[in-house]
């Protein structure tokens, strides 16, 4: 990414905090890293197991050139899908938890070289406002748990 690119990137992430400086501030001074951030402002984050949501990244990054923001947590357990904000409310997932309005996720700071507590990019967000279609996204989960489903019938 690059200085202009990961500026944008900062700037929006932050656009939605309550108080974009004090947000700027936790992302320099946290040892973590990481902001509190309120989802369901300009994104919803919908949030798969590791186990689908790797799968689904591969499938999503070879059908379009460049997804939305993902996050991954310690340990790869959860990933979190950057979509459009209203998502979360509308989607029938099983096994999907989706993060909206009323729900903050911990984001942290955009450049990937930055140590963060817990949680990093997967992809960083480029500052461009970029999302996740979420009909994509199910197109890939449902590919995704196909692949899985014919690996474990293969075992």
């Amino acid at each position: 990414m690059t200085g202009s690119g990961a500026k944008s990137a900062v700037e929006w992430l932050a656009s939605v905090a309550p108080d974009p400086d004090a947000c700027r501030w936790e992302w320099e001074r946290n040892p973590l890293g990481v902001a509190l951030l309120p989802a369901g402002r300009l994104w919803d984050v919908l949030i798969l197991p590791g186990e689908l949501g790797y799968p689904t990244l591969d499938v999503l990054t070879r059908v379009i050139d460049r997804p939305g923001p993902v996050l991954a947590d310690f340990g790869d357990a959860r990933m979190g899908f950057f979509v459009p904000s209203g998502t979360a409310a509308r989607w029938l997932g099983t096994g999907v938890r989706g993060a909206g309005r009323g729900t903050w996720i911990v984001v942290p700071h955009p450049l990937p070289r930055r140590a963060a507590g817990g949680v990093r990019w997967l992809i960083p967000p480029d500052g461009s406002g970029t999302l996740t279609d979420p009909t994509v996204l199910e197109l890939a989960m449902h590919e995704a748990a196909a692949q899985l489903a014919r690996d474990d019938s293969h075992e």
